[in-house]
C-alpha cells in the first residue's frame, strides 16, 4: 500500500507526502490496492437485492420519499387520496434511488478512499459500473414515468430536475467548492414540492413551508455530520467547510443561523393556512431544541457536541413533519383542482356521447362551447371569490340543428342527447 498526499490538504501541520502541509488542514491520503481483482462470481438474487439496497441508499431514499408523502398530505384538500400519495411516494423513491446510484458511479474512486464508503458495491467490486448505470436508468425511467402518468407533469418535471441537480451539479461540485452543501440543501427541499404538486396540481405559497424547513434543517444536520467525519472527507478529496475551516467557527455559525431560521417558519405555516395554530407552538419548541444544540456546538466544538446536534436534528424533522400533517388545514386549491378534473372528465364523456352522431363528428357545436363557459363561470364561486353567488345556469335546453340531426344540450343537467330525424334515426 502507498500513501499519497494532495496539495493543500494536510493534517494539523503534519507531514503529507514528504512535505509539510498547511496548519489546520487534513492530509488527503489514498490507499492504492495493487492486488489482482478477484474473478467474478455469480450473484444470488439476495445478493443483488443487497447491492440494489446499497446503490440506492435505501434508507436515505425512503426518508426522501417520506418528505414527498408529507408534501402530498399537506397539499391535499378535505380528503387525502391515499392511492395518489402512494404513487408519488414510490415515484420519489425511485427517482432518489437513481440519483444516489449515479452519485456512487461518479464517486467510485473517492468512496474507495473513505472508511465510511469503501464497502459500497462499486469500490468493493460487488457490481460493475455498467450494472450500476443500468440500475440507475431503470429507477430513473420508472420513477419519472410513474410520476408523469399518475401524479402529473409538474411532479414529474420536479423529479427529473432533481435527479439532474443532484447527480449533475451537486455531485461534481463536492470536489470543487464548499458551496456544494447549499446546493445539496436545495435538492433536499424539492421532494415536498413534488408531493404538493401531485396533490394540488401545482404549487402555492404554502408549499414552500415544508420545503423551507427541509432546506434550513439540512445545514445544521450536515455540518455536525461533516465535522465528526472531517478527516474521512479529506481522504475522499471533498471540499467541505469543516475541512477548510480549522477553527470550526464558520461551521458552527452556519449550523446556528440555519437552526434559528426554523423558528419563523413554524409561524409561517399557520399564517399561510397550511396548519392550525397549535403547530406553530409545537414546531417552535422543537426548533428551539435544535437551536440550543447548535448553540452548544458553537460554544464547545467537539465531536461530542456535534454528535448531540446530529441526533437532535434526526429527531426534529420526523416529529415536525408528523405534527404538521396532524394539524394540517385542507388546501382549497386542491379541492378546486379535483372538482375541475371531474368536470373536465364529465365534459369529455358528454362530448364523446355527442360524437356518436354521424353528422356531428369533428364539428364543434355551440353546445360544446357553452359548457366550458358555464364551468368557468361556476369556478368563480370558489376560493378566492367565496363572496360570489353560485352561477345561475339556464334551465331551458339549448337546441341546435345541423343537417339532418338536432342536438339538445341541457346546460342545467350537463347532459347531451342526440335527437335524430329521418332515415338516420337509431
Amino acid at each position: 500500500q502507498a500513501r499519497r498526499g494532495a496539495p493543500g490538504w494536510g493534517a494539523e501541520a503534519g507531514a503529507c507526502g514528504g512535505a509539510r502541509a498547511p496548519a489546520g488542514r487534513f492530509c488527503a491520503t489514498q490507499v492504492v490496492n495493487n492486488a489482482p481483482a478477484a474473478p467474478a462470481r455469480a450473484a444470488t438474487p439476495l445478493q443483488w437485492l443487497r447491492v440494489a439496497e446499497k446503490l440506492s441508499k435505501f434508507r436515505l431514499s425512503a426518508f426522501v420519499a417520506s418528505t414527498a408523502s408529507a408534501g402530498f398530505v399537506l397539499g391535499s384538500g378535505e380528503v387525502v387520496d391515499w392511492a395518489g400519495c402512494a404513487y408519488v411516494t414510490v415515484g420519489t423513491l425511485l427517482a432518489s434511488s437513481c440519483a444516489n446510484t449515479l452519485n456512487q458511479v461518479y464517486e467510485t474512486a473517492n468512496d474507495g478512499r473513505m472508511a465510511r464508503t469503501m464497502r459500497r458495491p462499486l469500490p468493493s467490486g460487488a457490481c460493475s459500473r455498467a450494472q450500476a448505470l443500468a440500475f440507475a436508468a431503470a429507477c430513473g425511467v420508472g420513477g419519472v414515468g410513474l410520476l408523469f402518468a399518475k401524479c402529473g407533469p409538474e411532479a414529474a418535471a420536479l423529479g427529473a430536475g432533481n435527479i439532474v441537480l443532484y447527480a449533475g451539479v451537486y455531485t461534481p461540485l463536492k470536489q470543487l467548492s464548499v458551496a456544494n452543501t447549499w446546493v445539496g440543501a436545495l435538492v433536499g427541499g424539492v421532494p415536498p414540492l413534488m408531493g404538493w404538486a401531485a396533490a394540488a396540481g401545482g404549487l402555492q405559497a404554502g408549499s414552500m413551508v415544508l420545503a423551507g424547513m427541509l432546506y434550513y434543517w439540512q445545514l445544521p444536520h450536515f455540518m455536525s455530520l461533516a465535522w465528526m467525519h472531517r478527516e474521512d472527507y479529506a481522504r475522499g478529496g471533498y471540499r467541505m467547510l469543516p475541512i477548510l475551516d480549522a477553527s470550526g467557527r464558520r461551521v458552527a455559525n452556519v449550523a446556528l443561523r440555519n437552526a434559528a431560521a426554523l423558528l419563523p417558519l413554524a409561524y409561517a405555516a399557520h399564517a399561510l393556512g397550511v396548519t392550525e395554530e397549535a403547530f406553530a407552538w409545537e414546531s417552535a419548541a422543537m426548533a428551539l431544541a435544535l437551536l440550543v444544540s447548535s448553540a452548544a456546538f458553537r460554544a464547545r466544538l467537539t465531536n461530542a457536541t456535534a454528535r448531540t446536534l446530529f441526533f437532535t436534528s434526526l429527531g426534529y424533522l420526523p416529529l415536525a413533519m408528523a405534527a404538521m400533517c396532524w394539524h394540517r388545514q385542507p388546501n382549497l386549491a386542491a379541492d378546486a383542482h379535483a372538482q375541475q378534473a371531474m368536470r373536465v372528465a364529465q365534459a369529455a364523456t358528454n362530448q364523446g356521447a355527442a360524437g356518436n352522431v354521424p353528422n356531428l363528428l369533428g364539428a364543434r357545436s355551440a353546445a360544446d362551447e357553452a359548457l366550458p363557459r358555464a364551468l368557468a363561470l361556476e369556478q368563480l364561486s370558489l376560493a378566492p371569490f367565496p363572496f360570489l353567488p353560485p352561477p345561475m345556469l339556464p334551465a331551458r335546453p339549448l337546441r341546435l340543428r345541423r343537417g339532418d340531426g338536432e342536438v339538445e344540450h341541457s346546460t342545467a343537467a350537463g347532459e347531451v342527447e342526440a335527437v335524430l330525424e329521418g332515415d338516420n334515426a337509431r
